[in-house]
């Protein structure tokens, strides 16, 4: 296949799976600990029975928002499509894999790489099941993938919570195939990354060959329940415009960690991070080494080991893309981030030319092609 532009990040949300997906296929012992969709005030609601909430079943966004015409711009472009509205009627056009190809061929899209349920370890509240949960989604994902694997290359969900089920899961999706990343499930009170609890861990993802995976999740929930007006409306702003500065914190853990000094040949990846600040974490980082943690274990400056093994993706960046030179071309991956509503589809291939049109087509090929094609094996 002839591949232009592949999206490094775009998204297969648990509120548009099927229904009966985690209740079906869950172990005896699990069954009544699954998401499953029952009628809510507010329609019909992806719940467990210990109270977790998911969203409403093909919702918007990785959280299930109802869609509210007029409120988000790029939601209305995309409710403009009908997306919305054939959810509602039970026509899941982005878990069907004849249905979502037709979506990646409106956006001038030829593969994708499909990160997983975002967030799900948190709402489920109950980490047992939260591993049985990512099992069942891996096993639906590499059916999924397999139907088209010149088109999808997805990342497997790798629990947090739990060593032994962590390792486990990366060698049983590793032996099954199918896949073609990790992507470590996320969430605000799991174990530090630099910490050495994670080591079994690495060496698990450093045996499979299979580039790792963080995709931003924002910072700490705040309650702004008792907020109202001006006030929660800057609250919220303030929150969504740092949703991807939190990275740093992710790029700087695995670095100083060791991590990839100890396995050279892994391949990391941080999702939707965005790409301008990452040359001031990389000067941060450098300057702080220099001066006062030669004794880690590094044996280059940490930001070689970003040149070496590490990608960003982004949808929209403007102002990485004057960084280029300090970011490295080979470094930076462009994604829709579809069908989040913070994304750039169907109108990905307007935002390409605008932001990259002035650059060497050889660089342009790379973000928005080649280095997606290399690290995931599409040939073409």
């Amino acid at each position: 296949m002839k591949y232009d532009v592949i999206s490094a990040d775009c998204h297969v949300d648990l509120i548009w799976l099927p229904p009966d997906l985690f209740t079906a296929n869950a172990a005896a012992a699990f069954k009544d600990r699954m998401p499953y969709v029952t009628e809510g005030p507010r329609g019909k609601e992806w719940v467990t029975k210990n109270g977790a909430s998911f969203g409403l079943m093909n919702g918007m966004g990785s959280a299930g928002r109802p869609y509210v015409p007029g409120v988000i711009h790029r939601s209305d472009r995309m409710a403009s499509t009908g997306l919305y509205a054939d959810g509602q009627k039970g026509i899941r056009r982005l878990t069907d894999p004849d249905l979502r190809l037709k979506e990646q061929d409106r956006d001038g899209v030829q593969a994708e790489i499909l990160y997983g349920i975002l967030g799900a370890t948190s709402r489920i509240n109950d980490d047992a099941a939260s591993g049985e949960m990512l099992r069942i989604y891996n096993d639906w994902l590499a059916e999924f993938c397999s139907a088209h694997p010149e088109r999808f290359a997805g990342l497997a969900c790798i629990p947090n919570h739990d060593i032994d089920a962590a390792v486990g899961e990366i060698e049983r999706v590793a032996r099954r195939g199918a896949v073609r990343g990790l992507e470590i499930a996320r969430k605000h009170d799991m174990t530090a990354l630099w910490d050495p609890w994670w080591n079994p861990v690495w060496d698990a993802i450093a045996a499979s060959g299979l580039p790792v995976h963080f995709h931003t999740i924002g910072g700490p929930g705040r309650d702004f329940s008792k907020l109202t007006g001006k006030t929660l409306l800057a609250a919220r702003a303030a929150s969504i415009s740092s949703f991807q500065m939190h990275m740093a914190d992710v790029l700087m853990s695995v670095i100083f960690a060791g991590v990839l000094e100890r396995h050279p040949n892994l391949k990391m990846v941080i999702g939707e991070a965005g790409t301008g600040w990452i040359p001031y974490i990389l000067d941060r980082m450098d300057a702080e080494w220099e001066d006062q943690f030669k004794g880690l274990d590094l044996k280059m400056k940490p930001s070689g080991y970003w040149y070496r093994q590490c990608y960003a993706t982004y949808q929209s960046d403007p102002v990485g893309v004057k960084l280029l030179d300090e970011l490295g071309v080979d470094n930076i991956m462009w994604g829709s981030d579809f069908p989040h509503p913070d994304g750039i589809w169907p109108d990905s291939q307007e935002y390409i030319q605008k932001e990259l049109g002035h650059l060497p087509e050889e660089a342009r090929k790379k973000i928005v092609c080649d280095n997606a094609a290399k690290l995931y094996r599409f040939v073409n």
